[in-house]
């Protein structure tokens, strides 16, 4: 009986390890899909690099991984991106100079096949470690292409099992390789759009003329979206009469038509607002109408202002289509927003009555114009953002403007979302 009994239990024996292999295969697959789709989610180049290294690491249960990426010829490391070090083992390497590819990792270069080494000690090119350098045994190297040229190399170390790298490690990490070639590829291909449309932008925008005695200081910067073309613009100039005009203005819409009517209603505001009889509110009215009359009729909000000498001191003169208050800052570092009647913004009614308000400034006062990208966050009321941006000029209101201006670039309470233009504008001493 028990001779009858043995091929059955042998055959049970071999077809469960094959489902088990089975099962295996499926969590693997199911790893690599998952993989797929984490690494191809990102767009920012930094941070594909370390996704592809961290999932290359959970798929094959390597305890360290690194990317190289390779330099313009071809022939060294000109990147590094190691994972999986400990704080100490960080510590022990600083100062150490990141690897440039030789020993196994420039075998890798020159011959960029799957490497898989179970004793890396014992390989003729290898050259040991230096000095602070954890101890590994075990190596997968898998070459990264993009635009069929090798980009770089996958280097996995040490499976926390203790057993070295398997054909089936091998097979995974080959197709995630792949995917990390499409993905570095859209990360690179984003961050040229990404600068393009930055470009063309800053290309749109006026060259700030020289305002002296008044000081001026300008920020622009783009939405993190790629490919992203906005309508945000500033200007400024000093009249003859030695008053100075300010405008910012926002074009709804993330587009070329959008960048295109921005340049358009910046070029004929500037014509209307930088007449020395012009009020800031007519220039306004008169801009509706015109854009009104040739189809222009895209939503804009835009302030005017004009910083006219009075006496002593200084007056400040303006109107706002719909547009954020303009931000005073006065020299003790007391801030306010000039939140007077905005009214409607451009695009809307041409009958609209324009309000216009009127301010004493004393010498050395900041006034802060902005879009509404430098203070907008979408998990947060436009209330915090606002205050933050009050706290941050507050802190240099005495600070030269450069400070200030960069202050308010590295600390800016929106989320990036939408474009960002600032044009601060601080009044000189009344001779």
């Amino acid at each position: 009986m028990s001779l009858l009994n043995l091929p059955l239990s042998s055959d049970l024996d071999r077809i469960g390890e094959q489902m088990h292999a089975l099962a295996q295969a499926q969590l693997r697959l199911q790893g690599l899909l998952e993989a797929v789709l984490s690494i191809t989610g990102a767009l920012e180049l930094p941070s594909v690099l370390r996704r592809i290294v961290r999932t290359a690491m959970d798929l094959s249960g390597a305890r360290y991984g690194a990317l190289g990426v390779l330099d313009e010829e071809g022939e060294f490391l000109a990147e590094f991106v190691p994972l999986g070090l400990s704080s100490q083992e960080m510590a022990n390497l600083s100062g150490v100079e990141l690897p440039r590819g030789r020993g196994l990792l420039g075998h890798l270069i020159h011959h960029p096949e799957p490497l898989r080494v179970a004793h890396m000690a014992d390989h003729p090119e290898f050259v040991g470690f230096p000095p602070g350098h954890p101890p590994m045994r075990s190596l997968l190297g898998v070459a990264i292409s993009v635009r069929d040229r090798v980009y770089g190399n996958l280097y996995l170390c040490d499976r926390a099992d203790g057993k070295p790298f398997d054909n089936h490690d091998e097979g995974v990490i080959l197709a995630l390789a792949g995917t990390a070639g499409v993905a570095i590829e859209n990360a690179r291909l984003y961050q040229q759009a990404r600068t393009s449309a930055e470009q063309f932008q800053r290309l749109l925008l006026p060259r700030l003329l020289d305002v002296s005695p008044f000081e001026a200081r300008t920020i622009y910067r783009p939405a993190a979206s790629p490919g992203h073309l906005g309508g945000d613009w500033y200007d400024a100039v000093k009249l003859p009469d030695g008053s100075c005009a300010a405008v910012i203005g926002d074009v709804v819409g993330h587009d070329l038509n959008a960048a295109a009517a921005m340049s358009q209603i910046r070029g004929m505001l500037r014509a209307l607002s930088f007449g020395e009889s012009t009020a800031p509110g007519s220039a306004l009215s008169q801009l509706d109408r015109i854009m009104h009359m040739t189809a222009e009729r895209l939503f804009t909000t835009a302030c005017v202002a004009r910083f006219e000498p009075s006496g002593e001191e200084w007056r400040l003169r303006w109107s706002s289509a719909g547009h954020p208050p303009p931000l005073l800052v006065l020299p003790d570092g007391t801030t306010r927003y000039l939140d007077a009647e905005p009214g409607l913004p451009l695009g809307v009614d041409t009958a609209a009555r324009r309000p216009e308000h009127v301010r004493a400034l004393p010498a050395r006062s900041t006034v802060v114009f902005y879009t509404d990208g430098l203070v907008e966050r979408r998990d947060e009321p436009l209330d915090h953002g606002l205050a933050a941006l009050a706290a941050t000029a507050a802190r240099h209101a005495e600070a030269p403007l450069d400070e200030l201006r960069d202050a308010l670039a590295a600390r800016q309470p929106g989320d990036g979302h939408d474009d960002m233009a600032v044009l601060i504008l601080r009044t000189p001493a009344r001779s």
